[in-house]
């Protein structure tokens, strides 16, 4: 779905996805388990959980799998979220145990030699209902019967998650009149806007499902220059770089920081790439960790200096709490566990090991440049947008987020200004036309919800409710 062929690949899908809704012969291979219980959590689960797995391509053999929990206020009319988790390759798991979800992992606790969980009161699900869906084909427990299958794209991508949400959606008709919302972060904010512009598509044809009513991309991927050429500024604006270095790499590279075309440049560049190494690019703030597992039971933990390490005992409440990476590492062994397995319904001979995100190991093909075409063309068509960023996320700097909205040349209707949660500043917003926000969230990283749940919260609770931040 380039777009060069967009008006074809349109039809084509649209075509595909009204055969698709009208026969579906997807209810011989789908499966649902309702999960009441899950190992490391104390009692039964406070919310509705779901999982299960739905044929995303036939032909092909893949399987989607997804989790989903039932707003824990009015499931009824709250609007239905479709959570699509970065990458790409990171499991729906991973967004709703470490972002929007009401669990977390409990890193000085264990249940039957199993990491310990505790729900989590900031919750997106206490004003939606979510889907968590492992996407693309290779993430979390999402698999596929042929080799070919695993092949897939941007394009492929989108085709797949339009397909899933016509066939959860016939599974699940007492949500087809709920506001739809296409969500997520990351890389899976590019993919958002392309899906929400195809399901806008399949709308207006008044033969689909679907009662869209917007999206919302945090700290978003677009597949553009802006996102690599804004580390510069924002490694300038933050204090990580000199300004001397700042000055030469600017008149070096003449404003493009990435593929550099001359030697100045390039060294200018490898002079910040060597002073920012140790810097957590997922928040400049935060310690940078890097784990190795020399003898099991055991990990080794990398911390700042480059020959400090230390070694904990894993099972033994050992993980340095300041350590992000400390309750990622902790979700890969429990995911990996047989009882836990089995309370999810995985099925067995599928998945051998669980990644939380399994980027590196996929075939994936960018097939799509960008999705500033995309956002341009779903918001003309009236449908809200949010669009926002952890402020200290130096992965996909705001500066670079903020430059490439201007780009779409957009008016705007409210001008930046701080807005607030408890009498505090939570971030900073701007309204535009076409119904477009951004907001920065002070103090967030890469993704925000992982760092301000309670913000971010409030952010989505007055934006669903058509209110200004």
């Amino acid at each position: 779905m380039v777009e060069s062929n967009d008006t074809n690949n349109r039809s084509s899908l649209l075509l595909l996805l009204v055969l698709v809704f009208f026969c579906s012969p997807w209810q011989t291979v789908s499966a649902l388990k309702k999960v009441r219980t899950l190992p490391g959590f104390d009692g039964p689960l406070p919310f509705s959980l779901e999982t299960g797995y739905l044929e995303v391509d036939e032909e092909k053999g893949v399987e989607f799998f997804y989790y989903f929990i039932e707003s824990e206020s009015n499931p009824e009319e709250d609007p239905l979220m479709l959570w699509l988790t970065g990458g790409p390759g990171c499991s729906g798991f991973s967004g709703l145990v470490f972002e929007i979800g009401p669990l977390s992992f409990d890193l000085q606790g264990y249940r039957d030699g199993l990491p310990s969980l505790f729900y989590k009161a900031d919750t997106w699900t206490k004003v939606s209902n979510v889907i968590f869906v492992d996407s693309p084909v290779g993430t979390g427990f999402s698999y596929s019967r042929t080799g070919d299958g695993y092949q897939t794209s941007d394009s492929q991508t989108v085709h797949q998650l339009a397909t899933f949400l016509y066939k959860w959606l016939d599974k699940h008709p007492k949500f087809k009149l709920n506001p739809l919302y296409i969500c997520g972060d990351s890389y899976g904010g590019k993919i958002i806007p392309i899906l929400t512009l195809e399901i806008a598509i399949a709308k207006e044809s008044n033969k689909a499902p679907f009662n869209l009513k917007g999206y919302l991309a945090g700290n978003p991927v677009t597949g553009t220059s802006y996102d690599d050429n804004s580390k510069v500024p924002f490694a300038h604006g933050t204090g990580l770089i000199s300004d001397e270095l700042y000055e030469s790499i600017k008149e070096s590279c003449a404003g493009q920081f990435t593929n550099p075309s001359n030697i100045q440049c390039a060294n200018c560049l490898n002079a910040m790439d060597t002073v920012t190494k140790d810097i957590s690019t997922n928040h400049i703030l935060e310690a940078s960790c890097e784990f190795h597992s020399p003898r099991p039971g055991y990990i080794r933990t990398k911390r700042g200096e480059a020959n400090y390490y230390d070694e904990v005992p894993l099972f033994k409440s050992g993980l340095p709490l300041e350590c992000k990476e400390s309750r990622y590492l902790l979700s890969t062994f429990w995911a990996n566990n047989e009882t836990v397995r089995y309370a999810l319904g995985i099925r067995k001979g599928t998945v051998a090991h669980w990644h939380r995100c399994n980027s590196s190991d996929l075939p994936y093909t960018n097939d799509i440049p960008s999705s500033l075409p995309y956002h341009l063309k779903v918001t003309n068509k009236g449908y809200p947008a949010l669009i926002y960023s952890g402020d200290h996320d130096f992965y996909i700097p705001h500066v670079g987020t903020q430059d490439w909205i201007r780009s779409l040349n957009f008016s705007i209707v409210d001008d930046w200004r701080p807005w607030y949660v408890g009498g505090q500043v939570a971030g900073f917003t701007r309204m535009y036309s076409n119904n477009l926000t951004f907001a920065t969230v002070k103090g967030g990283g890469h993704t925000a919800p992982e760092y301000k749940p309670k913000e971010c919260l409030e952010m989505l609770r007055r934006w669903l409710s058509g209110v200004s931040l």
